[in-house]
């Protein structure tokens, strides 16, 4: 699969709200005076007041010069959101340096514009400010302004606890950060993925809609159009007989006229083909491979062990009836597709059921999946290192594994359990189709009866008149 245009490697920009920053100071503001006012009116601690008192209006006058300045739906581009977390941090070191350095108990709000940063910005800035931040803290662990109290006693920690105040806020700005954009990351490449995922499921919905409609338009406006054509046949054949003529000329104007509302029933909205909803497993199966039928690659569907031609029929006579969900038929288009790109020579679509279960295996004779990456296989946006080989094998291959993710996920929505392997290769021997077993990759489903399959007596009873689709 191709790469979509949203990719987790990509800066996210625009994604900092300024209100919100805003929003943030105005509470550090009120933090930072509040803590001075404590200090000094209730712990009696001397503190620079004129110079702390300049740092805390500059945060201040900021916050209203930006209030009025720009409308409250702006967002920071990346150049502006860096330079803003900078003046944070600037202002807060400095008002650290004033305060008792790391001896500070506030002193590990040095961390916020860092871990920030991580969340929303790119890697580069979150190096950067890492490395300011780091820098800050070395300096503070030795140059500040002692805290004293009003009597002139110095308020001061043994040396040896700054060294430790400040190593364990280096560990943290490298630590917090690190797992800060983890996790952005992998919530953020989520996301993206369940978007394709849900507009792959969307477009398969539509399809089958669509197929519906055409399957209803053909089986409706089938008796009106033979009956046009009779009509038609018999007024060619009784030309010089005006009262015959006159009889059949009416009838197809009813006819016609039947057409017409038939095509004005469907409309824009159209109707749904009861006789499209359920198909033998078998069916729905070779559905889904039929567009990878023809790639160069042998598609070998084996129904309990049997081998199936394109002329047999689809199903046996206990073979289940199944739902042409939409998330089905694209999910195993997925797993078809995957295994046709890395086949050597053959695919084989294994199906088998039991009164408790249906089950789907797909695997392929090529070199299967990465033994490194077992693990991670159905998770989005994986790349192997090294992958080189496999792009040339696959061109425009990326590794990203979205593929098999929205297979993954939307086979799962059905119910479905799977699970992914690799075979063992075989050497030296030759064996017929039906009973060769896969050397590559293997991804298998698993369905609970009942969560998949229909009774035979719905899905080979009644139609019933077909209902109207829903608008979407």
């Amino acid at each position: 699969m191709s790469a979509p245009s949203f990719l987790p490697s990509r800066a996210r920009r625009d994604w900092v709200r300024l209100r919100t920053l805003i929003y943030l100071r105005w509470l550090a503001v009120l933090g930072q005076t509040i803590a001075v006012v404590v200090a000094t009116e209730f712990l009696n601690i001397a503190l620079r007041l004129d110079l702390i008192a300049l740092l805390i209006v500059i945060s201040a006058l900021f916050n209203i010069g930006a209030t009025l300045i720009h409308p409250e739906n702006k967002r920071l581009n990346h150049r502006d959101a860096t330079l803003t977390l900078l003046f944070d941090l600037a202002q807060l070191g400095a008002l650290i340096y004033l305060t008792g350095g790391l001896a500070n108990p506030f002193s590990v709000m040095i961390l916020a514009q860092t871990i920030i940063s991580a969340t929303v910005l790119t890697l580069r800035t979150t190096l950067l400010l890492g490395a300011i931040t780091l820098l800050m803290i070395a300096l503070l662990s030795r140059y500040s302004q002692p805290l004293a109290t009003l009597g002139g006693e110095t308020l001061s920690i043994p040396p040896l606890l700054v060294i430790g105040n400040a190593a364990a806020l280096a560990i943290s700005v490298v630590f917090l950060s690190i797992y800060a954009r983890r996790v952005t990351t992998e919530s953020n490449s989520m996301s993206e993925a369940l978007t394709a995922t849900q507009l792959a499921l969307e477009r398969e919905q539509k399809l089958t809609a669509l197929g519906g409609v055409v399957a209803a338009a053909a089986h409706e406006l089938g008796t009106p159009l033979a009956t046009i054509k009779l009509a038609s046949a018999e007024l060619v054949d009784e030309l010089s007989d005006q009262p015959l003529l006159r009889e059949d000329a009416e009838l197809i104007r009813a006819q016609a006229e039947r057409c017409r509302n038939i095509l004005a029933s469907m409309g824009q909205i159209g109707k749904e083909d009861t006789h499209m909803r359920f198909a033998p497993f078998s069916a729905v199966v070779g559905e889904a491979a039929e567009p990878h039928m023809n790639r160069g690659i042998d598609v070998c569907l084996r129904i309990n062990g049997e081998l199936r031609g394109p002329g047999d029929q689809p199903g046996t006579t206990d073979e289940p009836d199944i739902s042409r969900r939409a998330e089905v038929i694209h999910g195993l288009r997925n797993l078809v597709q995957n295994a046709v790109d890395f086949a050597e020579h053959t695919v084989w679509i294994d199906l088998d059921w039991t009164e408790t279960w249906l089950k789907l295996r797909v695997g392929d004779d090529g070199r299967g999946y990465p033994p490194d990456l077992i693990g991670r296989i159905g998770d989005p946006f994986v790349r192997r290192r090294g992958a080189r080989d496999r792009e040339q094998q696959r061109p425009g291959y990326q590794g990203m594994g979205l593929g098999l993710f929205i297979a993954k996920t939307l086979l799962e929505r059905t119910g479905a359990s799977l699970t992914f392997a690799n075979g063992v290769p075989v050497e030296g021997k030759s064996e017929p189709l039906h009973k060769t077993q896969p050397s590559g990759a293997i991804v298998e489903a698993i369905w609970p009866r009942g969560s998949l399959d229909v009774p035979r007596e719905v899905s080979r009873g009644p139609l019933g008149t077909n209902p109207a689709l829903a608008n979407s």
